[in-house]
């Protein structure tokens, strides 16, 4: 097991630099000079003269080679950057250094800290219940298939699945925050101040989240219950008079579970890339919420590169975790 973690963190940490090449390519060399433009044009009021253009342009190193701009980049990662030209201005960055926001003049990695509580606690509290939920859902329906219960989920789960989740998002806030104002309108309430109060304002976004996911689980984890209750060691437990519950929620479920743990560590590290739909409708300012902002005019091509080089790596590193607890959740995966 040891010599297996060692060599997933190892090809891990491969691809999060390759990707961090990708990333930075496709983003400081893809869009060509067109962030430069758009920042001149802000700060001149469109009366953007060559001059200024070519001195913005060798700011935000437009005029340096890709490898050049990448060695500078990588370098402040680990090292920091002490001198940083934006808008007239210098800047220190300290590592790790990720560029500084055109948004705010902060470097990104001080904006990063400030957003992500937001985005953390509405992913884990949105994944807690639907995972719970549709797990629990999804093993009860396997125990009863084909009956009414079964039918409903399987129905309501096609009808969710058809529904866009925007809409489903858009609509909850319009109905249960705005109108009937069942749960307070908009913002977040960081939980290290008050966890009740957090709870309160998050409930809605974390259900709005579970409704979106829930049925999908439900479904999976029920195909996948089915398909193991017909095996041997099920039919040996019933045999030997083991409770269906047992027999259900420890044997049943426990070696059913692993698909859906893959599919649910894959689905978690997107959320915590960002849940765009619920902070933009809900007014939460996380990073999904500050990656949208930094597609409008001037482009923030370091914010960009940063939310999609974190959600590269959260999904990395879900990946790795997956794998690692696929030895402790199935003995009948063996790790080579």
């Amino acid at each position: 097991m040891t010599g297996f973690i060692v060599r997933r963190i190892f090809s891990s940490l491969l691809v999060v630099v390759l990707t961090s090449i990708f990333v930075f390519v496709l983003f400081f060399k893809g869009l060509g000079d067109t962030p430069a433009v758009n920042y001149c044009d802000q700060l001149h009021n469109g009366q953007c003269s060559p001059q200024t253009l070519a001195a913005i342009k060798h700011q935000m190193g437009f005029d340096k080679s890709v490898v050049a701009n990448y060695g500078i980049w990588a370098k402040g990662v680990f090292v920091g950057r002490t001198r940083v030209y934006v808008d007239g201005k210098y800047y220190d960055c300290p590592a790790p250094c990720l560029g500084i926001s055109i948004m705010t003049g902060n470097t990104v990695w001080h904006d990063l800290k400030q957003k992500y509580p937001a985005t953390v606690t509405v992913a884990v509290g949105g994944a807690t219940i639907y995972l719970t939920c549709g797990v629990v859902m999804g093993a009860f329906a396997a125990r009863w298939r084909g009956t009414v219960i079964d039918r409903a989920l399987v129905g309501s789960s096609l009808v969710v699945s058809a529904i866009p989740d925007y809409l489903i998002i858009l609509t909850a806030w319009l109905f249960f925050s705005l109108r009937w104002q069942v749960f307070p309108n908009v913002g977040y309430y960081p939980i290290t101040e008050n966890p009740l109060k957090t709870i309160s304002w998050m409930m809605l976004p974390w259900l709005v989240l579970a409704v979106t996911s829930l049925t999908d689980y439900a479904r999976f984890t029920r195909g996948q219950v089915v398909e193991t209750l017909g095996e041997d060691f099920i039919r040996t437990a019933r045999a030997k008079g083991v409770r269906p519950a047992k027999v259900l929620f420890r044997h049943a479920l426990r070696a059913a579970i692993v698909p859906v743990i893959t599919i649910f560590g894959l689905d978690f590290a997107g959320l915590l890339s960002g849940t765009i739909f619920i902070e933009q409708i809900f007014g939460i300012d996380g990073i999904g919420h500050w990656g949208l902002q930094a597609l409008t005019t001037p482009i923030d091509l370091n914010v960009i590169s940063t939310t999609v080089l974190v959600g590269a790596i959260l999904v990395v590193v879900a990946n790795l975790v997956v794998d690692i607890v696929y030895g402790f959740l199935d003995p009948r995966v063996t790790v080579a």
